[in-house]
Order: structure tokens, then sequence, then C-alpha cells
């Protein structure tokens, strides 16, 4: 899924995907984020179908990254000091199978990325709930659902930066 050398992407869930959005946008080297969905059955899917919770979708955000100025790791570093990957379908208010954790990982080296940051996580005493699965269709919300926090001119509200790597 990695197919053009000069840029990557990563796929990654942690609830509201415009807080996830927010966040991983002002990383250097993140070229591009864009809210929408992974994971479900049903093509083409519409934020109010994902809400009934019955497509098995995930509000995912795809993140486009030059490789030589970031890498998968710190993106999935920042990951997971911006939402609770401790939490089981939802995150804070948000509630629901659509809000759940999930690394959607493009290749084997974000596989064992992802497994590797789980693992350092569970031995600093965190319980976590992040689900790990191979990349899939990524379907694009609508407009209203992109850069939603710059537009409106707020800061997130249920995503939090915390240092979970620093016990």
């Amino acid at each position: 899924m990695n197919t053009n050398s000069d840029t990557r992407k990563a796929w990654l869930a942690g609830g509201c995907f415009w807080g996830v959005e927010y966040h991983l946008r002002r990383l250097p080297g993140v070229l591009d984020v864009v809210s929408g969905f992974m994971g479900g059955t049903l093509e083409h899917p519409t934020y109010r179908q994902v809400c009934t919770r019955n497509t098995g979708h995930i509000e995912t955000v795809e993140v486009t990254f030059d490789p030589e100025s970031i890498d998968f790791e710190t993106i999935a570093r920042r990951f997971f000091e911006i939402h609770d990957p401790t939490q089981r379908d939802r995150q804070g208010p948000d509630i629901g199978v659509q809000y759940r954790s999930v690394v959607f990982w493009a290749d084997d080296d974000q596989r064992r990325t992802a497994e590797a940051l789980i693992a350092e996580l569970t031995r600093n005493g965190y319980d976590v709930a992040t689900e790990l699965e191979p990349a899939s269709t990524f379907w694009p919300a609508g407009d209203e659902h992109q850069l939603y926090y710059d537009r409106h001119g707020k800061a997130p509200a249920c995503h939090f930066p915390v240092p979970r790597f620093e016990k």
C-alpha cells in the first residue's frame, strides 16, 4: 500500500477523527491528514451510516508523510499520546465501536513497530486496548469533516497530549 517512494501512508483510529487529525497534522514531515473510515463492509460509507454502528467502519485518519523527515514510529508514538489507548469502543464521551483504537498497518514494518510500542506501553503499566489490523480500503469522510478544528478555530475536546512513553 506504500507504493510512492517519496511518501508513505499510515492509517490510525483513535476516537473522533477530528482530534486525531488536528494533532497529527502538526507533526513536521506530515504532508496531509484526511479524516475518513476504514474496516467496514459498506462501500463509500457516509458519516450518518457509520454512526448507526452497523457498518463495521471505524473513524480513521489517513496520514501521508515524508519518510525522509519523519518515520512511522514517531507518528505512532504521537498517536498513542493524543488518545487514550486503554479505552475500548470509545474515546472520552464518544461511545461506540466506530470510536475504537486501531492501528491499520500497511506493511510488516508498521505492524512490528506498533507491536513494539504497545509492548512498551504495557511495560509502562497501561492495559492497551488498541487493535492491530491490516489496512484495507480507506473512505474519506465528507468535506465538512476535514480540518474541522482548524476551520472552526477550536482545539480538540477529546484529544489531549499525554506523555505515555516516559515512565
